[in-house]
């Protein structure tokens, strides 16, 4: 097995240095691995800090995004798995090894879970929560860390997927589901991270959008109907129920027992319609 490794960096040039250099002591990636960091348009000397390392880097002129910084990695990568992480050092190259342990000809992509105790914050560690509960419904497999961005991936299946991963934040769901969706092997393997204790603030607005964009993109990637069924189902029933109610009561078919089947209706409309657009974007995989 050849390995690349992938390190989208953005002023990270106090850590990027003994990052790079750890990598390359790591046997089992073998000898002088391709280690590809991919600056983020730094205002920095992380690009001069990585290659006195002994990285090759690939610098974006301006800031893309963390998803884009992965995109050009996968592109630019030689080897046949990638190896992804974060270059703040939450990640631990000592850890590799555990997740290359469990690759096989079944299987694509191994991610490194994370344990709940290792969760920066309450909120954090309840939104991830809800996400690995939400996809092991959807996917019908335990799902035990989702949003990790420490993985190992087969290069040629994570480049046929490069045009649905998003700019920002959220490939690493992306990538994820799109291999569940496929029919791709998937293993999950606990691994440990370094915390990051310093001062870290709940942003209402900013967080909220995320977590709700985070769901949306779950349930659209993998099987809308999953979700839009049940709930179609659950809306015809509250309309049945007050319908026989109110028109025991008093013989008449009220407002709110019309709302509650159209929207019945229209939501299994919807469900319907976004099956249809997730399987055309993966038709063409």
């Amino acid at each position: 097995m050849k390995f690349s490794v992938i390190i989208p960096a953005k002023n990270e040039a106090g850590n990027i240095g003994r990052l790079v250099e750890e990598l390359l002591t790591i046997k089992e990636l073998g000898n002088k691995p391709e280690i590809l960091v991919i600056d983020d348009g730094s205002e920095d000397n992380t690009k001069q800090t990585a290659e006195e390392a002994g990285a090759t880097v690939v610098r974006h002129p301006y800031s893309r995004g963390n998803g884009a910084a992965i995109k050009t990695g996968i592109r630019q990568a030689k080897g046949e798995y990638l190896v992804m992480m974060d270059a703040d050092g939450q990640h631990l190259p000592s850890e590799i090894p555990k997740l290359i342990e469990e690759l096989d000809e079944n299987i694509d992509m191994v991610i490194g879970a994370r344990r709940s105790e290792s969760q920066s914050t309450i909120w954090r560690n309840f939104a991830n929560i809800f996400y690995n509960r939400l996809a092991t419904f959807l996917v019908e497999k335990p799902i035990l860390d989702l949003t990790s961005g420490f993985r190992i991936v087969d290069r040629k299946k994570a480049l046929g997927l490069v045009s649905l991963l998003p700019n920002y934040f959220s490939y690493p769901t992306t990538l994820c589901m799109s291999f569940f969706k496929l029919g791709y092997g998937v293993k999950f393997r606990y691994v440990d991270v370094k915390k990051n204790n310093g001062k870290s603030h709940v942003r209402p607005i900013k967080d909220g959008l995320r977590f709700l964009t985070i769901i949306f993109k779950i349930i659209g990637l993998y099987s809308p109907l999953r979700i839009f069924l049940p709930t179609s189902f659950l809306f015809f029933v509250l309309g049945i129920s007050r319908y026989i109610y109110t028109y025991s009561i008093d013989g008449t078919f009220t407002n709110m027992s019309a709302m509650l089947l159209s929207s019945s209706v229209l939501i299994l409309l919807l469900g319907m319609i976004s099956e249809q657009i997730s399987a055309l974007a993966y038709s063409r995989i």
